[in-house]
């Protein structure tokens, strides 16, 4: 009688499997992948525009309560635009900030991470001490610094964020990146003749992006949640440009008279955050060889 021996599973078979089993991070990629395609097709499913004003129409409470209109299924802001269109279109401005300043701050972060860990006798210690310095200092107030002497726009905005999120892809990754330069392939490569560039980026760099890829995913959390900060307070998109945080803002002074207007951008702020860190949770468990379950 033949027998086979099974095959053992691929990394991809094992990723797949572990992270599947999170039933937390499979519910918040869902979310995230919902709230993408929605900024994407905005246009396509938005009632109205925007930046149309309703003349009459303002402050309408969402359609299930009294006073509600069904033209307006989340209500209308205190100049008369569409709530519904405007949390859709906000999603554009808010994932991009966060897609764009996480990218930016994760691309800088590993170049000075892995030449801080390359040259660690008078750059790496002069990277790292200015590294401590930002850290030193609380994101949110950091953020409120930048942000106020850059001035208020969207590129300002993620040059902002993507500094506040800088340090810690600096520390992660020249960490992982000294324990890989000890390595015997490491030193192969250098016998072989790679040049530096080479060794940094082609050799060392792939077996240090596990933390790094779960590092980018809290990083884009924390990135939304700056971004909705910086718009509350004015420094971010500037109106009428539909931003979550900017929304948040107008409507604080109608929390008594219409608390919708601060409940609606407020919840998206908390799901989309919600869904990256539940996504993060997953990635985390099924890129560490600790944690994948095999069977």
């Amino acid at each position: 009688m033949n027998t086979t021996t099974p095959k053992p599973p691929t990394q991809w078979q094992l990723f797949y499997r572990t992270f599947c089993t999170n039933k937390g991070a499979v519910l918040g990629l869902i979310i995230l992948v919902v709230m993408i395609l929605l900024a994407i097709f905005a246009s396509v499913i938005s009632p109205h525009s925007p930046y149309e004003l309703f003349t009459g129409k303002e402050q309408l409470p969402p359609m299930f309560l009294e006073g509600g209109d069904k033209a307006f299924p989340l209500g209308t802001d205190d100049a008369g635009r569409d709530t519904l269109s405007r949390l859709l279109y906000g999603a554009r401005y808010s994932l991009f900030i966060g897609l764009c300043a996480t990218l930016l701050s994760m691309i800088v972060g590993i170049s000075l991470g892995l030449s801080a860990a390359f040259w660690s006798k008078f750059w790496g210690k002069g990277v790292m001490l200015v590294n401590d310095i930002l850290m030193s200092y609380p994101g949110l107030l950091l953020a409120i610094i930048i942000a106020a002497i850059l001035g208020p726009s969207m590129t300002n905005t993620i040059i902002t964020i993507a500094l506040v999120c800088l340090p810690p892809f600096i520390r992660l990754t020249r960490a992982t990146a000294l324990v890989e330069l000890q390595r015997d392939y490491v030193t192969s490569a250098r016998v072989m003749g790679a040049g530096t560039a080479r060794l940094l980026f082609i050799t060392v760099l792939p077996n240090c992006l596990a933390p790094l890829i779960v590092q980018a995913t809290m990083m884009f959390s924390a990135a939304i949640l700056e971004a909705g900060a910086i718009g509350f307070l004015g420094f971010g998109v500037q109106p009428p440009d539909a931003e979550w945080g900017a929304m948040l803002g107008t409507a604080r002074q109608y929390i008594q008279s219409n608390v919708w207007l601060a409940i609606f951008p407020g919840t998206t702020i908390f799901l989309s955050a919600l869904a990256v860190n539940l996504t993060g949770d997953g990635l985390r468990d099924a890129l560490d060889p600790k944690l994948k379950q095999v069977s």
